[in-house]
């Protein structure tokens, strides 16, 4: 090699080391880099089991400050009806964010919204741990609803996709009781608190805290299940969109929807007011055992009837509710305390049950960049169902009186099942002429 190519070799070499200083080792460094962030992502069945339990938190809080209400009534001396607003707002800024926000991890992807979600659950239970008034539980309330908004339909798109290939059905189940079982579980053990330590406030809301911060912790080692795509700014615009394919399955499903979660609204709004009102019982463990019940029996129920023919199901469902709510309202007209616990029990594996058959049926029809789209559309119409009745019955109480307005809340959740059970039924008989539209569940 001559002089000048020697010179001119050193200069381009020269050059590549001030453009690139790391140069191939640096690019192996990355590469190296890269493989161990695969390497530190949660294998598929720790990944699906932990955000499953993450999720369950997130109902477990929901849950969890019902059987507190009562409580902090008789400690601030608040009017009773600050307790429906209490219960209302956490159903109405959750109805807002799942507009707004519903479909946001379509396009920017599961794990950024889990995170700031979740990260929100924190902010919402550090403000009930130092509330001082019910204005502090109003707004920790309100908190709790976006937060719980945002991660709804994602913690649900999240679960089906990252379960293992074979343990799909499993995973749309586990979507659809993760929500009924964790309300259960806050409900209760928060009773169990408020029955038997001395600072339940300081217990329940620290043990959440810690929970979503071990939530936190799984969502930032799973991997990403969605390709970001375009258009998260014009997601955020308030609307309902339902993939076309999942359109007819999902008007067909709300009367069900409808029908399940008025019940869970019934037993998780009134029904501490109705021990207290109706049989003059002032018991925290009892609270938190009547709210517990229903949404305990429907996620058993979910649970154990996954394999079972998701039509099936949400025929017989319909059944259960109908039966469970006429010997739930026949307990409080007559003040048996045992009837009301029965038929919260039937009508709580009717809830569950067909809450999740419907999901079954549901999940499959959306791709996964619209499965948050179409999961935001199921819990925007649940939670219409679940606030809105609750609310209006709140303010009924003051004019005809508790009884009267759960017992017509009971009347009306009937009569959504029975609607209900025509459709399904109906489309249980169109299905069957034609077996080439049906859908494996």
């Amino acid at each position: 090699m001559t002089t000048a190519e020697e010179t001119s070799t050193a200069s381009v070499a020269r050059i590549r080391r001030a453009v690139d200083p790391a140069g191939s080792a640096g690019r192996a460094d990355a590469g190296r880099t890269d493989t161990g962030r695969a390497r530190r992502r949660l294998r598929p069945m720790p990944a699906f089991v932990g955000t499953s339990l993450a999720f369950v938190a997130v109902a477990l809080a929901v849950g969890a400050p019902s059987p507190l209400f009562v409580l902090y009534q008789h400690e601030w001396g608040f009017a009773p009806w600050l307790l429906t607003v209490a219960f209302a707002i956490y159903a109405i800024t959750l109805l807002v964010t799942l507009l707004v926000a519903g479909s946001l991890s379509d396009h920017i992807g599961r794990r950024p919204v889990l995170i700031g979600a979740l990260a929100l659950q924190v902010v919402a239970m550090l403000m009930f741990l130092f509330a001082r008034d019910i204005g502090w539980i109003i707004a920790a309330r309100a908190v709790q609803g976006v937060a719980t908004g945002a991660a709804m339909s994602t913690f649900t798109a999240a679960i089906v996709e990252l379960a293992p290939e074979r343990h799909k059905k499993l995973g749309a189940t586990i979507g659809s009781t993760a929500p009924v079982g964790g309300i259960a579980l806050g409900a209760f053990f928060t009773g169990l608190a408020v029955q038997f330590v001395p600072q339940p406030t300081t217990i329940v809301f620290v043990s959440l805290v810690v929970l979503f911060v071990a939530g936190l912790l799984v969502v930032l080692g799973v991997r990403e299940t969605v390709t970001r795509r375009p258009g998260a700014l014009g997601s955020l615009i308030p609307r309902l969109v339902i993939p076309r394919a999942a359109r007819a399955e999902f008007v067909g499903a709300i009367p069900l929807f409808a029908s399940t979660w008025m019940l869970a609204g019934l037993f998780i709004g009134l029904s501490p007011s109705i021990l207290s009102g109706v049989f003059h019982l002032d018991s925290g463990l009892l609270n938190g055992a009547i709210v517990a019940v229903p949404p305990a029996v429907g996620a058993t129920a979910g649970l154990l009837l996954t394999r079972a023919p998701a039509r099936r199901t949400a025929i017989v469902s319909m059944v259960a509710i109908v039966i469970g709510i006429a010997v739930a309202a026949a307990g409080m007209a007559f003040a048996v305390l045992w009837l009301l616990f029965a038929g919260a029990v039937i009508a709580g594996a009717g809830f569950g049950a067909g809450f999740s058959s419907m999901l079954r049926m549901l999940a499959p029809l959306a791709p996964n960049n619209q499965r948050a789209e179409l999961f935001a559309g199921i819990f925007l119409v649940s939670y219409i169902a679940y606030g809105v009745p609750a609310l209006i019955a709140g303010e009924l109480i003051g004019v005809v009186g508790l009884l009267p307005t759960a017992l017509g809340y009971a009347a009306a959740i009937a009569l959504a099942a029975a609607v209900a059970l025509v459709v399904q039924a109906g489309r249980a008989r169109v299905r069957s002429s034609s077996p080439a539209s049906i859908i494996k569940a």
